[in-house]
């Protein structure tokens, strides 16, 4: 069965993790400093796959959807925290590209 959930559903759900605890959101710029170190971590797991820098034999190795998943959780949150709804920015930034970029790359013929 699918269980597709929508952006608004995954930030309502992050909320109501988040909120059940008294800390609740990081501050802002806490949480900017756990998405550079989210980064980082998928960047790492992207080199040990694709790139020329291998991991240690001392170093876990983690899942590309794992990492993606950390970085998406704290960007939830970031998002959460500043009154973010995800998916209208989503669809302001793909209206922006679509329009500014409407000729900039070579589209594929339809068949």
């Amino acid at each position: 069965m699918n269980t597709s959930k929508t952006l608004e559903n995954l930030q309502q759900e992050v909320d109501l993790y988040i909120t059940g605890f008294k800390e609740g959101y990081f501050p802002p710029m806490e949480l900017i400093a756990r998405l550079t170190e989210e980064l980082g971590e998928l960047s790492r797991e992207v080199q040990h796959v694709y790139g020329m820098k291998k991991k240690k034999s001392s170093e876990a190795v983690c899942s590309l959807e794992e990492e993606t998943g950390d970085l998406l959780f704290v960007l939830i949150c970031f998002a959460n925290s500043q009154g973010i709804r995800l998916d209208n920015a989503l669809h302001t930034v793909l209206d922006k590209f679509k329009e500014r970029d409407a000729d900039r790359w070579t589209k594929k013929e339809e068949l």
